[in-house]
C-alpha cells in the first residue's frame, strides 16, 4: 500500500474540477505535477507547489498515478492517443464524464496500450473536494483500485464499486435520476402550495421530512424488485394510481403544471393494464426497465 503522502501524482486536465483535485492531493502532501492545454490555469497550483510539465508525456512520466479530467472521452483520447505517448505500465484513473459504453472502451483501449484503467466518477462540486463531503466512485480492476486507495483518500469518501469499468458511469447517472427526482416532486409540491401562499422555505422542512420517510423504504422495495415478488405489503399499485390521479387533478385544478405527475400515472396505468394493480409500487421496475418507443 502506497504512503498516503509521498506517492507522486500527475493530474491532467486544469478546469475547476482539476483544479481542486490538485489541490487537494498538494494539501495530502503529495508531489504534484499537473498539464494543461492552457498553461496559465496552473499558476496558482505551481504557486502552492505543483510542477508543470512541459507536456503530457512528461506529465505521465512524472506520477506513479495520472489522474484524467478533461471535457470528455474524445479529448482525453485526443491527448493521451498521440503517437510520441507511451502508456505502457501507467496508472491512469479516469474522472472525466462520459457514458458506461465509453468507460468500458476506453478501459480496452488502455489495456491494449500497456496501461492499468479506473474509471470514476465524481459527484462533489469543485469547492469539496479534500473533504469527506466529496464521493469519488471507480470502478475496474481491484488490484489496482486498492494499492492506489490511500492516495485517492486525499480527494474525498472513495467508493469502489467493482470490476466493470463501466459502473462508475452508472452509479453516477443514477444518482443525477434520484437528485432530480427529488428536487422535482419537490418543487411541484412547492408550485401546488404557492397557489394558497405558503412559501417554499415554509414548506421545505415537511418534504424533507417526507423524503427521508420514503427512502426508509428503499431496502424493503430493493428486495422485491430483486426477488420478482411484489406482494402489496402497505399498498397496492391500484391505491396509488387512485391518488395519482388526485394530484393530478388537484394540479389542474389550481393552475398548476401536471405533466411530471401525468407521465408517472401514464407508467402506473400501463402496469395495472398489465395486471399487477393488485401489487406493490416497486412493481413500476418492469415499466422503468424497458424503453418506449412511441
Amino acid at each position: 500500500m502506497n504512503n498516503k503522502t509521498d506517492t507522486p501524482v500527475t493530474v491532467i486536465g486544469l478546469g475547476r474540477m482539476g483544479q481542486a483535485l490538485a489541490g487537494a492531493f498538494l494539501k495530502a502532501g503529495h508531489p504534484t505535477t499537473v498539464w494543461n492545454r492552457t498553461a496559465s490555469k496552473a499558476d496558482q497550483l505551481v504557486a502552492e507547489g505543483a510542477r508543470l510539465a512541459p507536456t503530457v508525456g512528461d506529465a505521465l512520466k512524472a506520477g506513479s498515478l495520472t489522474i484524467i479530467c478533461v471535457t470528455d472521452y474524445q479529448a482525453m483520447h485526443e491527448l493521451l492517443g498521440a503517437s510520441d505517448i507511451a502508456l505502457d505500465g501507467t496508472i491512469l484513473i479516469n474522472l472525466t464524464s462520459g457514458d458506461s459504453a465509453q468507460a468500458r472502451d476506453t478501459a480496452q483501449w488502455a489495456k491494449e496500450r500497456g496501461a492499468h484503467y479506473l474509471d470514476g466518477a465524481i459527484m462533489a462540486i469543485p469547492s469539496a473536494i479534500g473533504t469527506a463531503e466529496a464521493v469519488i466512485l471507480h470502478s475496474g480492476p481491484q488490484l489496482d483500485s486498492e494499492v492506489y486507495k490511500s492516495t485517492l483518500d486525499a480527494l474525498g469518501t472513495v467508493t469502489y464499486l467493482g470490476a466493470d469499468p463501466g459502473l462508475a458511469s452508472l452509479y453516477d447517472v443514477a444518482g443525477l435520476a434520484m437528485m432530480w427526482s427529488v428536487l422535482n416532486a419537490w418543487l411541484q409540491g412547492t408550485a401546488l402550495l404557492r397557489t394558497a401562499g405558503v412559501d417554499a422555505a415554509t414548506y421545505a422542512p415537511f418534504a424533507r421530512q417526507i423524503a427521508a420517510g420514503v427512502a426508509e423504504w428503499l431496502p424493503g422495495h430493493a428486495e422485491q424488485i430483486d426477488s420478482g415478488s411484489f406482494p402489496a405489503e402497505v399498498a397496492s399499485l391500484e391505491t396509488h394510481a387512485r391518488s395519482m390521479d388526485h394530484l393530478v387533478e388537484e394540479s389542474e385544478a389550481v393552475g398548476v403544471n401536471a405533466e411530471l405527475p401525468k407521465l408517472i400515472k401514464a407508467m402506473a396505468d400501463r402496469s395495472i393494464a398489465a395486471g399487477h394493480g393488485g401489487e406493490q409500487y416497486p412493481v413500476l421496475i418492469e415499466e422503468f426497465g424497458k424503453p418506449r418507443n412511441d
